[in-house]
């Protein structure tokens, strides 16, 4: 997709900066990322919050299948048509996705847990 399209799309988010991602473009608003284009097609970042509203408007989950894998299902729907058309729309979906984005970067990442060691407070046998 042309670069300076999407710049013009999500100028809303202040520091909009393109880069190569998955074989496609990854659409990041300072070190976050909001959406992405992967085969021609536009995908914006969602989360449990946000999935519902995808889901209501009828936009189709990004998922990926490695080859002898189950399909993995990725935290983005594509860009509804019909926003593509109507600048207020398109503000409006850009907005739910930044606030997925910005949801994304402040929740907790996991503790790997290292294997092999017994629980503290437990005796091995």
């Amino acid at each position: 997709m042309d670069e300076d399209y999407l710049h013009d799309l999500f100028g809303s988010l202040g520091d909009v900066r393109i880069r190569r991602l998955f074989g496609g473009q990854g659409i990041y608003s300072g070190e976050r990322i909001v959406a992405l284009v992967f085969r021609d097609e536009l995908y914006l970042k969602s989360d449990a919050e946000t999935d519902p509203l995808f889901e209501a408007a009828g936009s189709a989950r990004w998922t990926y299948t490695r080859p002898g894998r189950m399909p993995t299902r990725m935290p983005y729907y594509r860009f509804p048509d019909s926003a593509l058309d109507d600048a207020d729309e398109a503000a409006r979906w850009i907005s739910i996705a930044d606030g997925a984005s910005r949801r994304a970067a402040t929740a907790p990442r996991p503790r790997s847990r290292k294997v092999g060691k017994a629980p503290a407070g437990k005796a091995s046998a």
